[in-house]
């Protein structure tokens, strides 16, 4: 056994340095776990932008028009941004979109002009203008190559909404329970449909019914609508209305839908640059998707879907409601230099599809 009293013990000097360097290896010690508990909130992650994101669409067609493009904005945010979708009338009416976005109340927006009651005189051309357009690609031409994205960046600024960017969908059909053969079929139906777009179909007796988006198929059930004059036959398969309908008119008043992309000003320029980039990339993919999902539906829909009959309107007839859109130009080019502008580009675009022929033009 070892005696601990023959064990040499430290003493003066060397005692004293001994604990000198424990005092200072402690406190560097401390140090440094005091420096880490200081920098902590520093290297905490940062909480992800949120934004609240409404769209015209109800949750059946939203799935294809809106939600695809928000899903690839926020995959590719990487945790960095976060955008909230909800659909038609959720957190506002469709018809208080324009203000909400305004206000901040929501971040952004998919709708028209027209269904969102936008206080510009551009207002009327979005939506479905009667007999303004003829396909779906009709509209990015006429944004991209026309002038049309720079008046309605210009509109929208002066009432402090950034808009963003605008694509085509469907043509606007009639959807019914009733076949339509001829124009006298028209007089008295109730239908869903735009504003502007009602605003022009009553010139041949329709009553254009304006009720939440969600209600239509209910509305048809019950009687009170005879139908909508909304979307095409792609739409209409998708959301249920070919299940209440029965007729589809193969005549339609308008081409393609004019819908775009806003979002509030401030929430946009809060935006670092890249999630600015990122947002449009992803709104132009989405216009892309869309461009086929109703291209191809319908043509497929129309020639093999077995819930909707077509009739159609004899051409000779149908040039009533052409004649009739010709005067209901006239009549919105009055209300503004800015829309006297837009109808004469429209009238420009549509000369040129009819020299240029088919498969531009449908004469």
């Amino acid at each position: 056994m070892t005696d601990s009293s023959n064990t040499p013990k430290a003493t003066g000097p060397a005692k004293s340095a001994t604990r000198r360097q424990f005092i200072r290896t402690a406190g560097a010690t401390a140090a440094v776990a005091g420096t880490g508990a200081i920098a902590a909130p520093a290297i905490k992650a940062q909480e992800p932008i949120r934004w609240r994101f409404q769209t015209y669409a109800g949750p059946a067609l939203g799935a294809e028009v809106t939600k695809p493009i928000i899903d690839h904005f926020n995959k590719a945010a990487n945790g960095e941004m976060e955008i909230e979708l909800y659909y038609a009338d959720q957190l506002v009416p469709t018809s208080e979109l324009f203000r909400a976005l305004q206000r901040g109340t929501i971040d952004g927006v998919h709708s028209d002009d027209d269904s969102m009651s936008a206080p510009t005189d551009v207002r009327v051309f979005g939506g479905y203008f009667p007999l303004a357009t003829k396909h779906i690609l009709d509209v990015p031409v006429l944004f991209q190559q026309y002038g049309l994205a720079e008046i309605w960046k210009e509109a929208y600024d002066e009432v402090d909404v950034a808009w963003l960017s605008a694509a085509g969908q469907d043509p606007c059909h009639f959807i019914t329970k009733k076949p339509i053969n001829s124009l006298a079929d028209m007089d008295g139906l109730r239908l869903y449909t735009f504003p502007t777009a009602g605003q022009f179909l009553a010139k041949f007796g329709v009553i254009p019914v304006s009720i939440p988006y969600e209600d239509a198929e209910v509305a048809v059930q019950t009687g009170e609508l005879d139908g909508m004059a909304w979307c095409g036959a792609t739409e209409a398969y998708a959301v249920g209305w070919a299940d209440v309908t029965d007729h589809f008119l193969t005549n339609n008043i308008s081409g393609a839908w004019i819908g775009s992309f806003y979002a509030n000003k401030k929430s946009l320029a809060d935006l670092p640059d890249h999630l600015r980039e990122l947002l449009m990339a992803s709104i132009e993919a989405g216009h892309q998707y869309r461009n086929q999902w109703y291209w191809g539906g319908e043509a497929r829909l129309r020639a093999s879907g077995d819930k909707l009959k077509l009739t159609s309107i004899p051409q000779s007839e149908w040039r009533e409601v052409e004649k009739e859109a010709d005067k209901f130009w006239n009549e919105m080019e009055e209300r503004s230099e800015r829309s006297a502008k837009l109808v004469k580009i429209f009238r420009e675009y549509n000369a040129t599809l009819a020299k240029a022929g088919t498969p531009y033009s449908f004469e």
